[in-house]
């Protein structure tokens, strides 16, 4: 594998300009066929032509896609995209950590998100460590610190708006939380949401308990919704919750047939989307970070309605940006 040049720093890219209002930034998934893996292309040119700040490459539980996410992120970053691989701790050695890590800084991939990952199978499954490996993101982060090779890597972390589901309590997930900011993360990235008081209550908790630490940038995660099925499974996944007031309006718009109104589900979770990061950008947001599935029209839709993208749609001059 052939060395590239270190990247942008995801925490510095978002000082840069940008051409739209706020800068954004996207999450992608290693590709599972061949189809996926021509949409996953497509997208990454698109958004690439759409501006797109960072792109960050999920990583599989127990490391199941370890392989696809180091090759993705390596031709990622030759687009050039600044590139944030995902990393979690299940199923690993130290070892065989540090191994990974000294391959991401080979190929100059310098920003990694720091995660503790859930357990392969079942998220809700006691948590186990492996043998011979670590056991919360913080003691990852130690791990890169103390490596001199991986000394410039630039870290974030996941931070959760509604508390994580294992931390008993907002209390506890304040300062677990602060525990990784102070290991030496820059900037956190929050599990999907959907009410942006979530957020902002997130952000007041953390800069009240540590004014240094807990004032380091929180980039909001947005999923623009197309799907009622979709959406309510990620958000169980997540440990998470739908406001009561955003189902009853895609309830209304399934009309009792999901299938045949998708639609006119699609359209109230445009507009949700669109409000949300209209209200995140007046707060302050230092970036809009959304979770796209690999794909595009969706998420450039909410930023054309941000006027951050030109139009989508057969005779309004774009079909896409390519």
């Amino acid at each position: 594998m052939s060395a590239i040049n270190r990247q942008v720093a995801v925490s510095s890219s978002l000082n840069l300009t940008t051409p739209g209002r706020v800068p954004f930034s996207v999450e992608f998934m290693p590709p599972r066929d061949d189809a996926a893996e021509t949409r996953l292309w497509n997208a990454a040119e698109a958004f690439h032509d759409l501006g797109v700040s960072f792109v960050s490459v999920t990583y599989g539980a127990g490391g199941s896609t370890r392989a696809r996410t180091l090759r993705v992120a390596e031709k990622l970053a030759t687009k050039p995209l600044t590139t944030l691989v995902h990393m979690t701790l299940v199923q690993h050695t130290v070892e065989e950590l540090q191994d990974i890590l000294r391959s991401y800084a080979e190929l100059g991939l310098t920003n990694l998100l720091a995660l503790r990952g859930d357990p392969p199978g079942d998220v809700n499954a006691e948590w186990i460590p492996t043998e011979g490996g670590l056991e919360y993101a913080h003691e990852l982060i130690d791990l890169v610190r103390a490596m001199p090779e991986c000394e410039h890597f630039d870290i974030g972390i996941a931070s959760f708006p509604e508390g994580h589901f294992r931390a008993g309590g907002l209390e506890n997930d304040t300062k677990y939380t602060l525990q990784k900011l102070r290991a030496g993360a820059e900037y956190s990235i929050t599990q999907m949401f959907f009410d942006v008081d979530h957020y902002l209550r997130l952000r007041d908790r953390l800069a009240k308990a540590d004014p240094e630490h807990g004032s380091k940038p929180i980039i909001p995660g947005l999923m623009p919704i197309t799907s009622l099925r979709s959406v309510r499974r990620q958000m169980e996944l997540a440990g998470a919750s739908l406001p009561k007031a955003l189902e009853k309006k895609l309830l209304n718009a399934a009309a009792g047939d999901e299938e045949k109104n998708r639609a006119a589900i699609r359209e109230v979770g445009i507009e949700v989307t669109t409000e949300m990061a209209e209200r995140l950008i007046a707060e302050g947001a230092p970036d809009l970070h959304f979770m796209t599935m690999n794909n595009v029209r969706a998420t450039q839709e909410v930023l054309h309605n941000l006027g951050m993208a030109p139009a989508w749609g057969p005779g309004l001059g774009h079909d896409m940006v390519r």
